[in-house]
C-alpha cells in the first residue's frame, strides 16, 4: 500500500501522492522530462506541475518512511547535494571490494544508506536521478541497482565524452583523414565512406566533409590507404547489388511420387572443385538420357523460393565461394550423385546417325549416379558405359560444325582465395576430352527439350543469336578465337524459338541447370506443370519472369568478372616475382594486344619488335591498381 504524500516515480520522473482513493492515487508529476538539459533550461522552478489519477502499476515508490513526511514537489525537485557524486562513487568502491557485493544486486533503499546515512525522503529523488547520471550503477528489474565493472565505466565515459564534444571530436577526424593518417579508433566514423564504396548509398558525408570527391573508385582507395579496409576486400558483389551468402528458405523434401526407374549406371562429370552436380548422362544402346536436377518438384512458379530465384538470376560464383541461387542445405536432396540414388527430370533422346534429335520424352525418374572428374572420365572412356557417350559428343560436334558452329577455346584459369590467410592461387583448367563430351549432351539436351516444348506448345524460354559477322579470314590459334569473340552477337532470350547460330542448332532452350540458373529453373517449372497437368504460365508472364531474371544473371556474371580480376591483381602483388607467357592476337598500329593463358587475362603492349600472330613473349606486372583495377604488363 503506497500512503499519502510518499515520493514515486511517474514516467522516470518525480511525484508526490496527494491522496489515496481506494485503488487509485491522485499524484502530482512533472509535466516536462526532468533531464539535466530541462533543469538547466527551465529550472526547479521553471516546471509546471500536473495532476492526475493513477494505478498503483503505473508508479514505483522511491518514499523510505512508512509514514511520509510532507514534501512538496517542488521542495523535492529543488533539492540538491554538491557531495552527491563522491558519495555515490564511494558507495561502489566499498560494493566493489568485496566478492560478496561486487557485480551483485542491491536494492535502491539499501543503497542510498550507504550513499547517505541521514537519508531523507526529500533526498530520494535527487539520489536515484544522480545515480542514473554516473555510470557506476545500472538499473536493474524492481528498483535494484548493479555495480557496474571498471571496464564498463570507462566505456561508457567515452561515450558520454564522445557525445559532448561530438563536433570537435570530429572535426579532428576530419583533419586526420585529409591527411589520410586515422587512429584505430577513428573507423567508427568511416561506416557511411564504406557503404558507398560498397554501392550501398549514392553519396557519403564524410567524403563531403573531407574534401574529397564522391567517387567510388577514391573512395575504396582511401579505405586502403588509411587501412580501414586491406587490400584483398572484394566490394564488387555488393556493388552490383548481389549477397555473398547463399539463398536461406530451403526447399522441402522431394515428394513422393511415381518415378521411372531408369536401369543403369549414369555419370555425372564434373570439376573436382564442384559441390552441386546437377547433371549426368548416360546411353542405354537405344536412347541418350541426359539426367537434371529436380528442383521444380517442390518449387512452385511465383513461390517465395521462385522469387528469390529470379532476384538473383543465378548462383554467384566468385574465388571466395558459391551465393547459391538456392538454399545450400537443399543440395543434398537435389543435387545428383550426392545420393547414389537421385530423383531427375531427365530427357530421354533418340538421335538418328548424325545426332540430330528425333524425339525428346520427358520424364520424372529416379536414376543410380555416379560422380566422377573429367580426369577420370578420360581415363575410363573406353569403358562400356562411357565409351558411346563420347562417340556420340564427337559425332554431335561434327554436326554443329557443319551448321556453322563456332568454336572458340579461351584459357579458363580456377582462382582459390584461402579463407584466412586471403592468399590466392590461379590454376589454368585443362581442357579434358570428356569436358567436350558434357558440353555436347548439355546441348542436345537443351535442343531436345527445346523441340519437346515447342511440339507440345508450352511457352517456354528458348536461347537464340544472330550469325557472327567472321572474316574472310580467320588466323588459327588464340589469335583466331580472339576474331571470333569479336565478331559474336549477344545471345537472346525469349518464348518464341529461332536458330542458335553460334552453336549450330536450329532450336534450343538451356535446361540443364536448374540449381544454379533461374533461366533453367523457370524451364522446369513448365515441363514439370505440364506433366503434371497443372496449369502452365502464359507467354506473357513467362517473358516478364525470363527477362527478370536474365537481368540479374547479367549482374551476376559481370560481378563475377570484375571479383575475379580483382583477386587476379592481389595474385600479382602478392607474387611480385610472377613471370608469364603472353600470346600475340591482334596488331594496332605499334601497339600488340596479348591473351596471358597462365592467369587468362588480356593486355596491350606496345611492340619492342615485329611479332607474327600467335607468338609469344614473357611478361611480368607493374602499376598494381586494385581499386582501379587496371594491371600495367610489361615485356620481361
Amino acid at each position: 500500500m503506497i500512503r499519502k504524500n510518499s515520493v514515486v516515480l511517474y514516467k522516470n520522473s518525480p511525484a508526490v501522492v496527494l491522496d489515496v482513493e481506494q485503488d487509485k492515487y491522485i499524484i502530482q508529476f512533472c509535466s516536462f522530462a526532468l533531464t539535466k538539459e530541462n533543469i538547466e533550461k527551465f529550472g526547479a522552478k521553471g516546471f509546471t506541475a500536473q495532476e492526475q489519477k493513477v494505478r498503483e502499476k503505473d508508479i514505483t515508490i522511491i518514499s523510505k518512511r512508512e509514514d511520509p513526511e510532507k514534501y512538496s514537489l517542488e521542495q523535492i525537485i529543488k533539492y540538491s547535494d554538491s557531495q552527491i557524486d563522491s558519495k555515490i562513487k564511494e558507495a561502489w568502491e566499498l560494493l566493489q571490494s568485496d566478492e560478496s557485493t561486487a557485480g551483485k544486486e542491491i536494492s535502491f533503499f539499501e543503497l542510498t544508506d550507504l550513499i547517505d546515512s541521514e537519508y531523507k525522503d526529500l533526498k530520494a529523488w535527487f539520489i536515484y536521478n544522480s545515480l542514473m547520471l554516473l555510470p557506476q550503477f545500472a538499473l536493474t528489474e524492481g528498483l535494484c541497482f548493479v555495480p557496474r565493472s571498471e571496464t564498463e565505466i570507462e566505456e561508457l565515459n567515452k561515450k558520454k565524452f564522445a557525445k559532448e564534444n561530438e563536433a570537435q571530436i570530429r572535426a579532428d577526424f576530419i583533419a586526420r583523414l585529409k591527411q589520410k593518417k586515422l587512429l584505430p579508433e577513428d573507423s567508427i566514423f568511416m561506416g557511411d565512406v564504406e557503404a558507398f564504396a560498397l554501392g550501398k548509398t549514392d553519396k557519403s558525408k564524410t567524403l563531403a566533409e573531407a574534401g574529397f570527391s564522391q567517387d567510388v573508385e577514391k573512395a575504396h582507395r582511401l579505405l586502403i590507404d588509411t587501412g580501414i579496409w586491406d587490400y584483398t576486400r572484394n566490394p564488387f558483389p555488393s556493388r552490383w547489388g548481389l549477397s555473398v551468402q547463399s539463398a536461406k528458405e530451403g526447399l522441402k523434401c522431394p515428394p513422393d511420387e511415381e518415378r521411372l526407374k531408369v536401369e543403369g549406371v549414369a555419370f555425372a562429370i564434373d570439376s573436382s572443385w564442384s559441390k552441386d552436380p546437377d547433371d549426368a548422362i548416360a546411353f542405354d544402346g537405344t536412347y541418350l538420357w541426359v539426367h537434371i536436377a529436380d528442383p521444380a518438384s517442390t518449387v512452385m512458379p511465383d513461390s517465395t523460393i521462385d522469387k528469390t530465384a529470379r532476384d538473383r538470376g543465378a548462383t554467384l560464383y566468385i574465388p571466395e565461394g558459391a551465393s547459391r541461387m538456392l538454399a545450400e542445405e537443399s543440395l543434398s536432396d537435389y543435387a545428383l550423385g550426392l545420393k547414389r540414388e537421385s530423383r531427375a527430370l531427365s530427357f530421354r533422346l533418340l538421335l538418328d546417325d548424325n545426332c540430330a534429335v528425333k524425339e525428346c520424352k520427358v520424364f520424372k525418374t529416379l536414376v543410380d549416379v555416379e560422380c566422377i572428374t573429367y580426369e577420370e572420365a578420360d581415363k575410363k572412356k573406353e569403358s562400356e558405359g562411357l565409351k558411346p557417350l563420347f562417340e556420340i559428343a564427337r559425332k554431335n560436334e561434327k554436326r554443329r560444325n557443319a551448321n556453322g558452329a563456332v568454336n572458340i577455346n579461351f584459357p579458363e584459369v580456377h582462382i582459390n582465395v584461402e579463407p584466412e590467410t586471403k592468399k590466392v592461387s590461379i590454376v589454368p583448367i585443362v581442357e579434358y576430352e570428356s569436358t567436350a563430351v558434357v558440353r555436347e549432351m548439355m546441348l542436345l539436351a537443351g535442343e531436345g527439350a527445346a523441340h519437346f516444348a515447342f511440339e507440345n506448345q508450352i511457352p517456354f524460354p528458348y536461347v537464340s543469336q544472330e550469325s557472327p559477322d567472321l572474316p574472310t579470314s580467320v588466323p588459327e590459334g588464340l589469335a583466331g578465337d580472339f576474331k571470333k569473340v569479336k565478331s559474336m552477337h549477344k545471345r537472346s532470350v525469349g518464348v518464341t524459338p529461332a536458330a542458335h547460330a553460334g552453336i549450330g542448332i536450329g532450336m534450343y532452350s538451356q535446361v540443364t541447370s536448374p540449381l544454379r540458373r533461374y533461366s533453367d529453373l523457370i524451364a522446369h517449372e513448365q515441363l514439370r506443370a505440364f506433366l503434371d497437368g497443372r496449369e502452365l504460365i502464359d507467354k506473357n508472364t513467362m517473358l516478364e519472369r525470363i527477362s527478370a531474371g536474365d537481368e540479374a544473371a547479367i549482374a551476376c556474371k559481370k560481378a563475377e568478372r570484375k571479383s575475379n580480376l580483382h583477386w587476379t591483381l592481389v595474385f600479382l602483388k602478392q607474387n611480385p616475382d610472377w613471370r608469364g607467357e603472353a600470346v600475340l592476337v591482334e596488331v594496332k598500329g605499334n601497339q600488340g594486344v596479348f591473351m596471358i593463358p597462365s592467369i587468362a587475362q588480356q593486355t596491350t603492349i606496345v611492340l619492342s619488335k615485329k611479332l607474327e600472330l600467335n607468338q609469344t613473349i614473357t611478361v611480368r606486372a607493374a602499376n598494381i591498381d586494385i581499386p582501379a583495377q587496371k594491371v600495367d604488363f610489361i615485356e620481361a
